[in-house]
C-alpha cells in the first residue's frame, strides 16, 4: 500500500516501510512549505502504526502526483496499484493487478474495430 510521509526530517528508514520516490510538497499544500513528501510502501498494518506514532503519514488517492523533476507516481486503488515515472510515458517500476479477473465472463474474442464502430471509417 502506498502513502506519503510529509516531513521536515529525513527520509524513512525503517526496515517495513520502502521509500519509492520524494518530492518538494508542493506550494499549493497548506503548511507544506520547506516539507518533502516521501512516497513509501508499507502494510497497512505498519501505517497505522506509524499514524499511532504521530508521524505524518498522507493518504493517496486516485491520479497522479508529479515529482517536479518530470515523472511523478501514478496511483489507483487508493494506494493498493501504483507506477513510479521517470517520465509521464515511461514506467519505472510498478505495482498492479497483473492476472484477468477470475470471474470474468468468457466471451469471444471478435476484434472490435473501434475507429469504425464510432467514425465509420
Amino acid at each position: 500500500m502506498m502513502f506519503i510521509i510529509r516531513t521536515t526530517g529525513e527520509a524513512p528508514s525503517a526496515a517495513n516501510i520502502a521509500v519509492k520516490l520524494s518530492r518538494k510538497t508542493p506550494a499549493i499544500v497548506t503548511g507544506g512549505e520547506g516539507k518533502t513528501d516521501y512516497f513509501c510502501v508499507a502494510e497497512p498494518d505498519t501505517i497505522e502504526a506509524l499514524r499511532g506514532q504521530n508521524v505524518p503519514v498522507v493518504a493517496v488517492h486516485d491520479g497522479y502526483y508529479e515529482d517536479g523533476k518530470g515523472g511523478g507516481v501514478g496511483i489507483w486503488g487508493q494506494g493498493k496499484f501504483w507506477e513510479i515515472r521517470d517520465t509521464p510515458f515511461t514506467v519505472k517500476e510498478a505495482v498492479g493487478a497483473t492476472a484477468p479477473a477470475t470471474n470474468a465472463p468468457q466471451g469471444d474474442s471478435e476484434q472490435v474495430n473501434v475507429r469504425g464502430a464510432i467514425f465509420g471509417v
